[in-house]
C-alpha cells in the first residue's frame, strides 16, 4: 500500500488580487486579503511537505517553486498513492490543492472521493482522533502532546507563515513544514498501532 503523508503551507493571494478581495469582502477589509492564505479560492500554495512510503521513511522533503509547477509535481508524486494521510486534510489541504489544480488547469492524477465517515483513499488523523464528531477539532500540536511526541510548533507556527514568508526566510517555512509531516506521520502510526 502507498501512504503519502503531506501537509501545505499557503500565503494569502497575489497583491494585484487585493482591491477585488477587499471589494467582496465588504466589511472587515482590513483582514480579507491576510486571510486568504486560508481560503484556496485566492490563496496560493507556498509548499507542500510530505513523506511517500514505500519505503518506509520518517524524513519528510518539500515541494517548492511556483504555485503551478508545486502542483504538478504533487500529482506526479500522488499518481500510484492509495491512501493520502494528513491532519486536516478533508476540511483544508485537500480541498485547498483541488482548488488551485483547478485555477492553474493541472489535472489531478487521481479523483478522490471526500465523503465522510471512512478512513481511505483520505485518512485524517484530526477526524479519526474525533471519530467524525463534527464541531471537534483537536489541533496536530494537542495530539503531539497527548501521545507524548515533540511538537513540530517549537520555532514558528501556521500563523507566522506569511510573515516569514514576507520577510524571505523561506527555509524556516519548510523546516517548519517538513516538521509538521514527520509529526503526523508518528501520529498516523500511533493512531494505527504501526511500530515507528
Amino acid at each position: 500500500m502507498n501512504r503519502l503523508i503531506f501537509d501545505i503551507e499557503t500565503i494569502p493571494a497575489n497583491k494585484s488580487e487585493k482591491e477585488l478581495i477587499e471589494g467582496l469582502a465588504k466589511r472587515k477589509k482590513e483582514n480579507a486579503f491576510r486571510n486568504t492564505g486560508l481560503d484556496g479560492n485566492f490563496g496560493r500554495i507556498f509548499c507542500i511537505g510530505y513523506i511517500k512510503e514505500p519505503p518506509i521513511s520518517d524524513q519528510s522533503d518539500i515541494i517548492k517553486g511556483n504555485e503551478k509547477d508545486i502542483l504538478i509535481e504533487f500529482w506526479k508524486i500522488a499518481r500510484d498513492v492509495d491512501i493520502f494521510i494528513g491532519h486536516n486534510v478533508m476540511d483544508f489541504d485537500l480541498k485547498f490543492i483541488y482548488k488551485r489544480s483547478v485555477v492553474h488547469g493541472v489535472k489531478p492524477s487521481r479523483d478522490l472521493n471526500f465523503a465522510r465517515y471512512r478512513s481511505e483513499p483520505i485518512y485524517d488523523t484530526m477526524r479519526e482522533w474525533e471519530n467524525w464528531s463534527m464541531g471537534s477539532a483537536t489541533s496536530l500540536d494537542t495530539l503531539a502532546k497527548i501521545f507524548g511526541f515533540k511538537t513540530s510548533k517549537d520555532d514558528m507556527c501556521g500563523s507566522e507563515v506569511y510573515d516569514k514568508y514576507l520577510e524571505k526566510k523561506y527555509d524556516e517555512i519548510y523546516k517548519y513544514c517538513k516538521k509538521d509531516v514527520e509529526l503526523t506521520r508518528k501520529i498516523y502510526y500511533k493512531m494505527n498501532f504501526l511500530p515507528l
